[in-house]
């Protein structure tokens, strides 16, 4: 296994959670059917399911976040930083500058889950080996 197709959060309110990703965070939104709502981002896929539907897929219940985080790549991390306050998103950590080359901003999603966005900056640690 070398790939990741997709990466669904099980959210308590699809359509507060829809609402997030696409009207505020910007990410185009395919379709929604059955508890579930896919946005058309790159490999690997972003989607949305009801958690109240998931127990039948895990066999128990799931729970809520922030155990997760998710990272949206941008080209102005301060920009999106100053428009998504001014939208009343709760920002958790930053606008920072972070030494393994990403300047980053912390964000909450309507169930907790933490959002990244990163903008790519030159790296000021390398990596151990």
């Amino acid at each position: 296994m070398d790939r990741i197709g997709y990466v669904i959060l099980y959210v308590s309110d699809l359509d507060a959670s829809i609402a997030f990703y696409r009207d505020v965070l910007g990410l185009p939104h395919r379709f929604t059917d059955a508890g579930y709502a896919e946005f058309g981002t790159e490999a690997p896929r972003f989607a949305l399911y009801e958690r109240r539907r998931a127990e039948w897929l895990t066999g128990g219940p799931v729970a809520p976040g922030p155990a997760a985080e998710i990272v949206l790549l941008v080209n102005d991390v301060d920009a999106e930083a100053a428009r998504l306050t001014a939208y009343g998103v709760r920002v958790l950590t930053g606008p920072a500058d972070r030494p393994w080359g990403h300047r980053t901003v912390h964000l909450a999603d309507p169930d907790g889950f933490v959002v990244e966005l990163a903008q790519e900056i030159p790296r000021t640690r390398t990596r151990g080996t």
